[in-house]
């Protein structure tokens, strides 16, 4: 399993979920749209939180593989 390569969708997925809340959150305005800004709040923070722990992922799976490479050189 590539941790880089996961961490990478999960980039991707936490984007999705943070783009989808925030269109919602645009629709406030709608007097017809039922949409609770309570929920998007925390959609977003959860969306940013896992953004941030994915960073960590692969900033840690790069240090890995250069203490690899450091080792073996």
């Amino acid at each position: 399993m590539n941790p880089i390569a996961t961490a990478q969708y999960g980039l991707f997925a936490a984007s999705q979920r943070f783009e989808a809340s925030a269109q919602r959150t645009a629709m406030l305005g709608d007097p017809n749209s039922n949409v609770d800004l309570a929920v998007e709040v925390v959609e977003q923070i959860s969306a940013s939180t896992a953004f941030k722990a994915n960073i960590a992922v692969i900033k840690t799976a790069d240090e890995m593989q250069q203490s690899l490479l450091d080792i073996l050189a």
